[in-house]
Parts: C-alpha cells; structure tokens; sequence
C-alpha cells in the first residue's frame, strides 16, 4: 500500500495500521523511524484503548481482571485493508482476542491521504457494543533524527508554532510516588539526549500550538497538535538516531491510582452506537 506524488512516497503495512516509509523523492531523505531493536524495535504504533499501561498492568471490569500490553491493542494486530484510488484505509474489528483482554466491542478505523508534503491521518473509533466504552488514545510516530547524513542528534531541537505556558508531569520513574506538575515556559528544546535520559520522557500538558516540530538545519518535521491535552517526546537511550514526537488524549498510570479503568486521567466514555473521531498530521520539509 502506498500514497505517491511528485515528490513523496509514503508506503504502509497492515501490522498495526501503521506507516512504513515517509520518503523525499528528490532528496533520498526517509523521515520515518525504520526500526530497530538494539534502540526501539517499535515505528509508529497507534495507542489504543490505552496510552501506556496501568500501574498493575491488569485492571477490573465488572469483577473480572484483564491486562494488555503496553500502549494497547492495535499496534498489535494485523489490519484490514480497506484502501480506495486516494486514500490508504484500514480497519480492526473486536475479535475473540482483543475481548480477552479489552472487554468491549469496537470498530477501529485508520485513513490516510497524502497532499503536497503534509500526510493527514484520521481515526474513527466506534463503540459496536451496548455499554459504555472507557479508552484513551494517543500517537507514538518515530523519526528519523538526524534526517541527513553529517548532522547529530543534538543539530536538531523542537519547536513550538507558540510560546508555550506547559504544564510538565514529572515522574518518579520506581512509580512510588504520583507524579509532580513543574510548571515551564517554552518555546523550543534542544534535542538533548541527558535532558530525556533525566525525566525518562518529557511528558507536558496544555499546549496551544498548531504543532510541534522537529527541525534541524535544513529539513525537519511537523506534527499537529489540535485537540490533544498532552505531548510527549522520547528516545530509547544515548545514541538513538531517533525521536518520537507524540500527542495523547491520556497518559500511563505514573503510579498507583485509586481509580478505576473508567475514570483514570484521561479516560474518555464512548457510549454505545457512538463514534469517537480525531486526527492528525505529519508534515515534512
């Protein structure tokens, strides 16, 4: 499966609903993460029906204990495609198995369409049972840092379309405390590979810009932001040729949590027949 224009291809796999390639014809240049376990063997996962995982990684619903995996269902599963000429679509029905571990009916449902640079990504998610379905959703997309040949990790910085006024939740990483809000100014961040290594990820709430972008001395990304409550970057260590830059509707559990899986920060209730629809979009340069 792929999108193509003069200048860009982008291609997909079925695993996971997920891009494969965000390549500059004219340059060489590939944007997207490729893979790669001795850093992240992970690319561009789709988190749903959870951002990370719960402090226990299992939970109740009514009196029956389930567990996923980390950041979820669909970065897990195998697609159908469901492509038409200009648009790259794939869905995920609920099945024998994502019911052993997520209780609830779904029709999940990725499209992407590809417009000069900007690759535009839609989701719908709709709730095909007769209960109330508690989730939350969030983008994990890897690229490629640096994007050219000569260039480090630490050429390339992060920049707001605003100045910002954030909200960063900082995390004990032994998960024995909740977390701490330190409130920030910013504007941009160096892509600093001590600065991620120090709070794990950089976790922030409250961003008004349009996007986020990763930019180094010529090329760089752009990542929409509309809509989301938080942001994250990470890398997997020192030396990651890697960032992911990546908005959530809700978190992981930082450590235990009194609530339930149907009101933990950042769960949303999609009721039954409902349809959940958001998006976002990944712009190169």
């Amino acid at each position: 499966m792929k999108l193509e224009n003069e200048r860009y291809v982008v291609t997909f796999t079925t695993k996971g609903g997920e891009i494969e390639s965000f390549t500059d014809k004219e340059t060489g240049i590939q944007y997207m993460w490729q893979g790669n376990p001795d850093f992240w063997g992970g690319k561009n996962p789709t988190l749903f029906p959870i951002v990370g995982n719960t402090h226990s990684g299992d939970y109740e619903i009514d009196g029956k204990r389930y567990a996923m995996k980390n950041h979820g269902l669909i970065r897990y599963a195998t697609l159908k495609d469901a492509s038409t000429e200009d648009k790259v679509v794939m869905t995920l029905d609920s099945d024998e198995n994502t019911l052993s571990q997520y209780p609830f009916p779904f029709h999940y449902e990725i499209a992407y369409t590809l417009e000069n640079n900007r690759l535009t990504i839609v989701y719908h998610i709709t709730n095909t049972g007769d209960k109330d379905m508690p989730f939350t959703f969030g983008l994990h997309p890897g690229f490629n840092c640096p994007l050219t040949q000569g260039e480090a990790f630490e050429d390339y910085k992060l920049v707001f379309s605003n100045p910002e006024h954030l909200q960063q939740l900082v995390f004990d990483k032994d998960k024995k405390k909740p977390y701490e809000i330190k409130e920030v100014d910013v504007t941009e961040l160096p892509c600093d590979y001590d600065l991620i290594e120090e709070y794990a990820t950089l976790v922030y709430k409250g961003a008004k810009s349009a996007y986020v972008s990763l930019q180094g001395k010529e090329h760089g990304v752009r990542v929409s932001l509309i809509g989301y409550p938080y942001v994250a970057f990470w890398t997997a260590k020192k030396g990651a040729p890697f960032i992911c830059l990546e908005p959530w509707y809700g978190h992981a559990d930082f450590s235990e949590v009194s609530e339930d899986f149907y009101h933990r920060e950042g769960t949303m209730i999609l009721s039954a027949n409902e349809t959940f629809t958001t998006s976002y979009s990944i712009e190169v340069f």
